[in-house]
């Protein structure tokens, strides 16, 4: 992660991934051309260390020449296209390949058509390392692509916000959500996950997300998911993680706008929280913290038996059976704190005591994520 003025960037494409699409480019350009001495020409400032490594790696006699175009206001492109500095030599019957950074909505390129149309060149090829088919608007033919890349703003190897971010050698995305806390609420059962998460929810203006809330939901109202969970259960079957996973993507893209989220009762394995990890980097955000309430079994057993009385769940009524379920969660669930331990995300707190003093602790850990 890099921060450039006032936004975060996040690694996207590496060095070498870079040095192989110029390279694929060179040659291919190369072999189209055969005999012909080629004009390059770059389009300034973004392409300067494309055109520096790709005439490099060209393997025949060629001609480098630059215009100088401006399109972008901040992490915009603007339909104005400013031509600072412009061809100084002829072109006539000349091979000429424009070498672009990146196209994007494609107003640049229109601005580049403009330019030869009266230059009476023998070809024009457009090569371009980086391209955005999302949001390319025009409907002039691109020769030659390096890498498709979503629509998402991205610096480095040329390519700046607001001057800054040029002279990295490997290519950085914008973080769209620049600002977010996501918790994983974690502990054995009578923790008083949900309990806390419902204080903690309004103190920070978070969204819970209760796994066992989200599938009785999607299973009452029938929904895909729903249905598909379903299956694997009334088969006695473990609903697979990729089937969790679908439906929290679809309650966090509900929430899109959230500051943040706690996540209650999942991950259970390791495998699903690499899986958390993997859709929260989707979202441009990640976990901030695991936060796990730590609670002595005899507490849980009595607060679980406790509970029994009103809850109606039989699996809180009988102690054999909630010492079995403890047993469960140290042997299979609680192996997850190792994985947010080797990220340095792993924190207990102590879960004992009223509900306000354990409010009052979770609350001292969150104010200094």
């Amino acid at each position: 992660m890099i921060k450039l003025k006032d936004l975060y960037f996040k690694a996207f494409i590496s060095e070498a991934e870079i040095d192989a699409a110029v390279q694929k480019m060179a040659d291919q350009i190369a072999d189209d051309l055969g005999d012909d001495i080629p004009v390059f020409v770059g389009i300034l400032n973004g392409s300067f260390m494309f055109v520096s490594d790709f005439v490099k790696k060209y393997p025949k006699p060629c001609e480098v020449t630059f215009i100088k175009l401006a399109s972008y206001e901040g992490i915009k492109s603007s339909e104005d296209i400013q031509r600072l500095i412009g061809l100084t030599q002829d072109l006539t019957d000349r091979q000429v390949v424009i070498l672009e950074d990146i196209i994007d909505s494609g107003n640049t390129l229109e601005e580049v058509h403009r330019i030869f149309e009266n230059e009476k060149v023998a070809d024009l090829h457009i090569a371009t390392l980086f391209y955005k088919p999302e949001a390319y608007k025009k409907d002039y033919k691109l020769h030659y692509v390096g890498i498709e890349i979503p629509n998402k703003f991205i610096v480095g190897y040329g390519l700046d916000y607001e001057g800054l971010g040029r002279d990295l050698p490997s290519v950085y995305q914008l973080k769209t959500t620049q600002h977010m806390t996501n918790l994983v609420l974690f502990g054995p059962p009578g923790a008083g996950k949900g309990t806390q998460a419902e204080f903690l929810k309004e103190q920070y203006n978070l969204v819970h997300i209760s796994t066992g809330d989200v599938f009785r939901f999607n299973i009452k109202n029938e929904t895909a998911l729903g249905m598909l969970a379903k299956s694997f259960i009334d088969k006695g079957e473990l609903v697979p993680d990729q089937v969790t996973i679908d439906m929290l993507n679809a309650e966090v893209e509900k929430n899109s706008d959230a500051n943040g989220f706690i996540f209650d009762g999942f991950p259970r394995t390791n495998a699903q929280a690499k899986a958390l990890d993997q859709l929260m980097d989707s979202k441009d955000s990640q976990i901030s913290a695991m936060i796990a309430l730590e609670v002595d079994d005899e507490v849980l057993v009595k607060r679980l038996l406790e509970r029994g009385k009103t809850s109606g769940r039989a699996d809180d009524a009988d102690e054999a059976v909630i010492r079995n379920r403890l047993k469960v969660y140290y042997d299979e669930t609680a192996v997850v704190a190792d994985f947010y331990r080797t990220q340095d995300k792993f924190i207990g707190v102590n879960g004992e005591g009223s509900i306000e003093d354990i409010t009052e602790r979770l609350c001292k850990v969150i104010d200094t994520l």
